[in-house]
């Protein structure tokens, strides 16, 4: 009886380091997959990544960066196929839908007109999920008001729809509703509205590196060599170890003609230490 029981422990116990084993395993697929993406070498994060799902068909982080890494070698179709599968594994994950949007929104546009309005609008009704899923996804927020802003009524865009995820956005972040109305105005060409919102959000303390280059972006088309000093102060605030405060504060001294040399130093930085990422400076320049 007692051998017995023993004999059950040892299965138990044996059992039991197999599958954290096979976690461990997984865990570092994951991980060694994330490295390749932030190290620009999506071709290997998308190898190590396929080998990780395979392991475990279930892990749902695992096909949203196989859909991000697919993005950004531009195969749409794959990018699209690993998102729904992220999804399909966990409905209720926000980031999830937000992602297989932006998947959607891609391909959209670079699609046949026919085939890009009912991209657009998957695109759209991602976005929507996303945000009622977490209203605190400003990320999936901010898309959805910029679709909204800049697409027509075919596609179920308009300005109408966007204006009081604006406000809500605004209540509870000042500096993300600052942002959603200048970008909102920025779509629409209201040039001068756009810089009043941005430097309000500038003023307002943001939290996301995301929004101070974006606004960084639209100060270098604009020219604007005091917004990108503002800028690169925020983002170094927020991000410290982020490269892109070296750029957009070497592009303001080259606005403002003045010490050329640093501006050179700071780009050179910048080029050392910048992933190789589809929107991660000058995406809207």
């Amino acid at each position: 009886m007692v051998r017995g029981s023993k004999s059950w422990l040892a299965v138990v116990i044996a059992a039991s380091t197999v599958v954290a084993a096979t976690n461990v395993k997984q865990e570092a697929g994951l991980e060694a997959g994330r490295h390749a993406y932030e190290t620009s070498d999506y071709a290997k994060a998308v190898q190590v990544l396929q080998a990780a799902a395979a392991q475990d068909p279930k892990n749902g982080d695992v096909q949203l960066l196989l859909a991000k890494s697919y993005l950004e070698l531009q195969e749409r179709d794959a990018a699209i196929k690993s998102a729904e599968k992220a999804v399909a594994i966990d409905p209720q994950n926000s980031i999830y839908h937000e992602w297989l949007g932006r998947a959607y929104g891609d391909k959209a546009d670079h699609a046949s007109w026919f085939s890009a309005i009912s991209l657009a609008k998957k695109t759209r009704k991602e976005f929507e999920t996303a945000v009622q899923l977490d209203e605190k996804n400003f990320s999936a927020r901010q898309v959805l008001i910029e679709f909204d802003c800049s697409a027509p009524g075919l596609v179920g865009g308009g300005e109408e729809k966007a204006r009081p995820q604006i406000k809500q956005l605004a209540e509870m972040d000042a500096a993300e509703g600052h942002y959603a109305e200048g970008n909102c105005r920025r779509q629409k060409k209201d040039f001068a509205a756009a810089d009043a919102e941005f430097a309000k959000a500038l003023e307002s303390n943001p939290k996301s590196a995301e929004l101070i280059y974006d606004i960084g972006d639209y100060a270098v088309k604009r020219s604007q060599a005091d917004t990108l000093l503002a800028v690169a102060e925020a983002g170094e605030r927020v991000a410290p170890n982020e490269p892109r405060g070296k750029f957009y504060r070497g592009v303001a001294l080259i606005l403002r003609k003045e010490d050329l040399d640093e501006s050179e130093t700071l780009l050179r930085e910048y080029l050392k230490k910048a992933p190789l990422r589809s929107g991660y400076c000058c995406g809207n320049i």
